[in-house]
Order: C-alpha cells, then structure tokens, then sequence
C-alpha cells in the first residue's frame, strides 16, 4: 500500500487528538496549587532533642493555624505564558479568577495588568 492509499483521519479525530495533548499539558498547571497530605506517623524526626512533658495533656494548636486557612500556592507568570496584552477578546478584566481592586489574580503571582492574558483565563460569569 503506498503512502496516497493510506486513509486520511476525519477533522473530529484530528481535533478531539489535539484536545486530549492539550488537557494533558494544562494539567499539571491546574494542579499546581494542591495541597498535598503528608502521611508521616506524629512524632520527633530523627536527631531531634526530645519534646517536654505536658502531664498528659495535648497541646493546644497555634491561635495562627486555627483562623486561617492555608492559602492556596499561586503559579508563576513565566509558566502561565502571562503577557500584557489581550488575546483576541480574551483579557484579564474579564477572567473570573482577576481581583479588579488590587490587579492581582487568584491563581498567578505578581501584579496583574486588566488588559492582560494567560493559558488559565476563564470567562467572568455575569
């Protein structure tokens, strides 16, 4: 069979092939922010001095740890391929994830300019 015989693949295959690439390359981008459960048994690490007795009693946790709440870890621009201009009509001032009144965004560091553009910009629901 020569290469012209060979079938050609329909456009859906073609499309739906590059959207699962994509997914897998957004991926880890997405999940860059979670928080990750560390399972290591309670106790001293190794080589630590020993903790003072309390009486049997637990210690109380940190004022800190117990009224807020971890914030989330913000990516970087460079990974997000941030730019200062719009694509299209796409732009920072109508993503859902920009804070108008600091120019920040809840995902990516740094300041954030409203006619910006970034791979996770997200239509602003109305």
């Amino acid at each position: 069979m020569s290469p012209i015989d060979e079938p050609v693949p329909s456009r859906r295959r073609v499309l739906r092939g590059a959207l699962c690439l994509g997914c897998g390359l957004l991926a880890p981008a997405a999940l860059l922010g979670c928080d990750r459960k560390e399972t290591a048994a309670p106790g001293p690490a190794p080589g630590d001095a020993p903790a003072p007795a309390t009486g049997g009693m637990p210690e109380a946790a940190p004022d800190t740890e117990a009224a807020a709440p971890a914030e989330a870890a913000k990516v970087s621009q460079a990974s997000v391929q941030y730019q200062d201009q719009p694509k299209g009509d796409q732009q920072c001032s109508g993503c859902m994830h920009f804070i108008s009144e600091s120019n920040a965004c809840k995902l990516v560091e740094g300041q954030i300019s409203p006619q910006g553009w970034c791979v996770l910009w997200a239509k602003k629901e109305t």
